[in-house]
């Protein structure tokens, strides 16, 4: 066996000999990510690039206590890990608290892994990284800690709960370079320790993975509130998912339900009830993890929170680093102009203005008069749906589009059937020309459909071409990444052929599905000879 890498062999050592028999000679073993071994089942390895599942190979207890056995103790959640080494070990117990299963996960520190946000880690900034379990965020972490404190020279406090980030042992793993290392006695106790930290240190950053609670995300406050810079991690696919987590939702400002009086919320147009950002931000920035080689930022995550309550959909920067190591932003990030946020503050209607004192004529001629914004932001009135499920839509198809309570400001009007037909209320006035999308029932697929309806119905051709290949462009990624299939939204069979070419450049298979006008591109996770 060659030289291997990042303390694996230790590893190897741990693993029952039926499981570290099938690892021995593998080729891709360089690659290997974790370890399963369930009772009963058979053992799995989980790749870079693969899974496989060795059917002959049924754990049994026997194997489960060799495990035990060699690396002893678990703490108290369920952790451990291999001395001088960053490998961890999680298990699951029965009800009795015997270990029916294990998860062998491999840490490696890996320089350079960061050079994708070294501008970012560098700024001072506080920083969240967010993303899926397995996708680096603990990786990035280790890597963050020892460029700020061997190249940027700060004093680099890092709050190991887990002995993730340093590695088991009394001595930290190298990989951290002289950032001092707190380790965690119980993880309910992390909270403390994060002020520990502050209170006895003197840091000038403070490193802390997996901010899981409302204790410890209040804790990072106050790390904040002190001038200390933060980098913390959170499990989260998105900056929207933590806004809708009532533990976590304080990393961003927190949100919360203000009631406006009558004549307030008469002149915004609006509900009596509207969402708020409580407080400023913790993190000044936020990153998405969308996979091992590309990433989310939100710079601004103030205003981003802002956006997102006003029911406009974000665009974040895109980063990726390419087959050669270079990192390129692919997508600048660009989001709608608003006044300085601040917290507490009443959001204005979106569309109506006071109107000046001693105005004269009719008023309905006058707001039809008046010039709509010159921007590519489609604003759209519901009429009879679901507005949070309208928001989501916007939100997750990235949708250059807003909601907003005034008709007469609407570029477009999505309504339920019947409601939308009878033309009543506030409908009655909606000019002749504007467009209308009326869906049969209030579910979320019908909504994003009208949604996309109305985004594709004001483009030209060649921008109908440009929305449907990004499209295919996120599906491709998506089925990669999940290895579940994904459905395109209906397009005309000249786009349809370039959607196909587009797949098959990425090695995919795909397939047609339904009817016209409704025929569709069905992205399958089906690699291409």
């Amino acid at each position: 066996m060659s030289k291997l890498p990042d303390g694996l062999l230790q590893l190897l050592d741990v693993l029952p000999p039926v499981v570290r028999e099938k690892l021995d000679n593998h080729p891709d073993l360089k690659s290997l990510v974790e370890v399963v071994m369930d009772y009963g089942r058979p053992a799995e390895a989980r790749f870079l690039s693969s899974v496989e599942r060795w059917g002959q190979t049924i754990i049994t207890e026997h194997d489960l206590e060799h495990v035990v056995k060699e690396i002893g103790n678990f703490g108290g959640d369920n952790r451990a890990g291999i001395e001088r080494t960053l490998h961890r070990i999680s298990a699951i117990r029965n009800r009795h608290g015997k270990v029916i299963g294990l998860t062998c996960r491999v840490g490696r520190a890996l320089e350079g892994t960061i050079d994708i946000i070294d501008d970012i880690v560098r700024s001072g900034k506080s920083i969240l990284i967010l993303g899926k379990p397995g996708v680096g965020k603990t990786t990035k972490l280790r890597e963050v800690a020892r460029v700020l404190a061997d190249e940027v020279n700060k004093r680099v406090v890092i709050v190991d709960t887990s002995n993730e980030i340093g590695g088991d042992g009394d001595i930290p793993h190298p990989g951290i370079g002289s950032a001092r290392r707190m380790q965690v006695p119980n993880v309910s106790q992390q909270h403390g320790v994060m002020i520990e930290a502050v209170e006895n240190h003197m840091p000038e950053v403070i490193v802390i993975d997996e901010i899981g609670n409302e204790e410890e995300a209040q804790a990072a406050r106050t790390i904040a509130e002190r001038g200390v810079q933060l980098i913390g991690t959170a499990h989260g696919g998105s900056l929207e998912n933590l806004m809708l987590n009532p533990s976590l939702c304080d990393l961003i400002g927190g949100i919360q339900a203000v009631t406006l009086s009558d004549d307030e919320a008469r002149r915004r147009g609006t509900q009596k009830t509207v969402l708020e950002r409580k407080a400023p931000p913790t993190f000044d920035v936020v990153i998405e993890l969308l996979d091992f080689n590309r990433l989310a930022v939100h710079n601004d995550v103030q205003k981003t929170v802002d956006l997102l309550l006003r029911g406009a959909a974000p665009r974040p920067e895109i980063r990726v680093r390419t087959d050669v190591g270079e990192v390129e932003v692919v997508q600048m990030e660009v989001a709608m102009d608003l006044a300085e946020p601040g917290f507490n503050e009443r959001f204005p209607s979106l569309a109506k203005k006071p109107q000046p004192s001693g105005e004269n004529g009719d008023r309905r001629e006058k707001r039809e008069r008046e010039p709509k914004p010159a921007k590519s932001i489609v604003r759209i009135f519901p009429y009879g749906i679901a507005r949070t499920r309208l928001e989501r839509a916007i939100r997750e198809r990235k949708a250059p589009a807003l909601i907003t309570n005034d008709i007469m400001q609407a570029d477009a009007v999505i309504a339920v059937k019947g409601v939308g037909q009878n033309r009543q209320g506030k409908l009655k006035d909606i000019p002749s020309n504007l467009p209308t999308v009326v869906i049969k029932s209030n579910t979320f697929a019908q909504i994003a459909g009208a949604v996309e309806e109305i985004i594709k119905s004001g483009m030209n051709e060649d921008e109908r071409l440009a929305h449907a290949l990004a499209e295919t462009e996120r599906a491709i990624e998506e089925v990669q990444m999940s290895g579940k299939p994904f459905e395109l939204s209906p397009q005309e069979p000249r786009i349809r052929k370039k959607q196909y070419q587009a797949i098959e450049n990425s090695r995919l298979a795909a397939e047609a599905i339904g009817h016209e006008p409704k025929r569709r591109v069905r992205v399958l996770p089906v690699k291409l000879a």
